[in-house]
């Protein structure tokens, strides 16, 4: 890898775009957003946000673009002011053919980002992009979004980034976060784990570089082991993929082969022998409907590490399986199980219970710690597939009525 230099030759030309309508270029030093009078004098913000990563599908397709040695460009909103669809970190890959992958908007902004990719992509070049929507007139005119807020987009064309398809796929196996940090300069750095590259660009003179240093942090996939199956697996699965988990189903009995292809890695194996590659899991769900298989799973389970535990079915199902545990494995399990696993959605039927399964983990990666998350379950009716809300999940079930 050569050698960064100190310094590179950055543009004096600036260009802030408003949502879907022709930039306006203006003059403006470094740090300076010229039409908006905005000084960032200490640059972006480092992102340290734990959300679920959504850059799962997004970073797949840019490791099959740059394999195949497609002129596609990577967008990744590096800062955000106000509201905005997208926040730091977000991404979406754009392709020579139209095509995309992932979403910065609700789609009202992608016209214009697709149109600078593309030309990112003739000149091999990175650009930067601000879209504003905050003034009044963009309620109505221009992307008619009415979000009122500003996104800092770095459009960075992957054939001139070498070797960013090792870097992507060490973060979807799970090594580490994605870092990305953007120098005015030029100087672009991406990390996983112990694994770095660095590449030394010039920015396109449609764009202004960045303020100061910009860096964000993309948050490995979160994993699920699903251990057992049945009729909610069919949806539980394509789902939990499309939200960005990485997804292990371990299941051996033969009548519930074929759904191992819905999932990212299947394990035929006892819960003991699959536990040795899944104690790494953000997520385990014990759900095969089988009274001495959840029994299996439980006892192999209350040694792991694993920090969240969903077990199927109703409170009574869990204390007589409960019973057959000893003491210690009861003591290991309790701060860890959610049971009955999935929250109180309404509904009834298979797809409804996947669906409440899957809100819950995905409200579980935004939620703190309880305490004992079995004991608070053990206070309520019992009902099957009944949630054990802590207080983030509840508000979020509230606020969606």
């Amino acid at each position: 890898m050569p050698r960064i230099p100190d310094r590179m030759p950055t543009s004096v030309v600036a260009q802030t775009y408003r949502c879907c309508r022709e930039p306006t270029p203006t003059h403006g030093g470094q740090g300076h957003l010229a039409t908006t009078g905005c000084r960032l004098g200490s640059g972006f913000p480092r992102c340290l946000c734990r959300r679920m990563s959504a850059a799962r599908h997004c970073l797949h397709a840019a490791i099959d673009a740059s394999r195949r040695g497609t002129p596609a460009v990577l967008a990744v909103a590096m800062a955000r002011e106000g509201s905005t669809y997208a926040h730091a970190g977000a991404m979406a890959l754009f392709g020579p053919d139209g095509t995309q992958q992932g979403w910065l908007s609700g789609g009202c902004l992608e016209p214009q980002i697709a149109r600078c990719a593309a030309e990112a992509a003739v000149a091999g070049m990175p650009v930067w992009m601000e879209i504003d929507t905050r003034e009044d007139e963009d309620l109505l005119s221009g992307s008619s979004a009415g979000c009122r807020g500003r996104l800092h987009l770095a459009l960075l064309p992957l054939l001139a980034l070498p070797g960013f398809d090792g870097l992507a796929q060490a973060w979807l196996q799970g090594h580490g976060g994605l870092t990305l940090a953007l120098e005015a300069d030029g100087r672009i750095a991406a990390s996983v784990a112990e694994q770095a590259l660095r590449w030394c660009l010039r920015w396109h003179t449609l764009s202004a570089a960045p303020p100061r240093v910009g860096e964000v942090q993309v948050p490995p996939p979160p994993r699920v082991s699903v251990f057992g199956a049945g009729p909610e697996t069919t949806v539980l699965l394509p789902l939990l993929r499309q939200l960005g988990w990485m997804t292990t189903l371990v299941e051996q009995r033969p009548r519930w082969s074929a759904l191992a292809a819905l999932a990212d890695r299947a394990l035929a194996c006892t819960p003991t022998r699959a536990l040795a590659d899944c104690d790494g899991s953000d997520a385990a769900l014990v759900m095969h409907h089988s009274f001495e298989l959840d029994r299996e799973a439980l006892d192999a389970l209350a040694s792991s590490a694993i920090p969240f535990l969903g077990l199927l079915g109703p409170v009574r199902r869990r204390e007589d399986l409960f019973r057959l545990l000893s003491p210690t494995q009861r003591a290991q399990l309790s701060p860890r199980l959610h049971s009955p696993i999935g929250l109180r959605l309404g509904g009834n039927g298979a797809e409804a219970i996947a669906l409440s399964i899957a809100a819950q983990l995905q409200a579980s990666r935004a939620a703190p710690p309880r305490l004992s998350a079995v004991a608070q379950a053990s206070d309520r009716p019992r009902r099957s597939h009944r949630d054990t809300l802590t207080a983030a999940p509840r508000l979020l079930a509230e606020g969606a009525r």
